[in-house]
């Protein structure tokens, strides 16, 4: 294994999983916000879609290792690079040009994804932590919907929701647009259509997420 050792610690191989893990991640993100906008169906249809995940726990417990790799590699790969590129610009200039090279969510890739990943340990502890011990700890049996509602009452955790996903926007679209130029698909006249495009895909990702924390919080909770 010495080679995959070798490739996995190379300038490329580095920027390689970071591509292949990314990709991983926003697919992943798109079927898990499908899975969460049925909260806007109400109980009976968030209840349906959690307790047939709940019918296939075999799988799901597999994909969620497989996730758990998979967003382990893209957080070490993307600290080794962070380190790296502060490594090799040791010296900051009396007159900072970067802004002038890239963009806002290049230079603020490290800092939001600090931040996501602040989130995801809460959002973990808070929702599968207790969604995995419904019935267990005293939590009604098969109430996810009104567990998740109870939940975003809680103005600090939906106010840091909202802000997370303004981050993890951010975030991902830089990451869409990196994982093109990663595997060298980039040409003259489409590169700025699909920069167009993950910008439009972070927008509604983010937008579409932060929606149900304000649903519950000012629609929801104001009945």
């Amino acid at each position: 294994m010495s080679w995959f050792n070798t490739f996995f610690n190379s300038s490329i191989g580095k920027k390689l999983f970071m591509g292949i893990t990314g990709i991983s991640l926003i697919l992943f993100l798109k079927f898990h916000l499908i899975n969460n906008l049925s909260l806007f169906g109400g109980p009976e249809i968030f209840n349906t879609v959690v307790k047939n995940l709940e019918s296939i726990k075999p799988l799901v417990r597999v994909i969620e290792v497989v996730l758990a790799l998979i967003f382990l590699i893209h957080i070490f790969n993307g600290i080794r690079l962070w380190i790296e590129n502060k490594k090799a610009r040791p010296v900051k200039y009396a007159v900072n040009g970067s802004s002038k090279n890239s963009t806002i969510y290049s230079r603020t890739m490290a800092q939001t994804g600090s931040i996501i990943f602040i989130f995801l340990v809460i959002h973990l502890r808070t929702f599968w932590m207790s969604f995995n011990s419904i019935g267990v700890v005293g939590i009604e049996e098969h109430k996810y919907y009104e567990f998740v509602a109870s939940t975003f009452l809680d103005p600090i955790y939906s106010g840091f929701y909202v802000f997370a996903m303004i981050l993890l926007g951010l975030h991902l679209n830089h990451g869409f647009q990196s994982v093109f130029q990663t595997f060298g698909w980039t040409h003259k006249k489409y590169t700025p259509i699909i920069n167009v495009i993950g910008t439009i895909y972070s927008i509604f990702v983010a937008i579409a997420f932060a929606s149900i924390p304000i649903y519950f919080l000012f629609i929801q909770g104001g009945k």
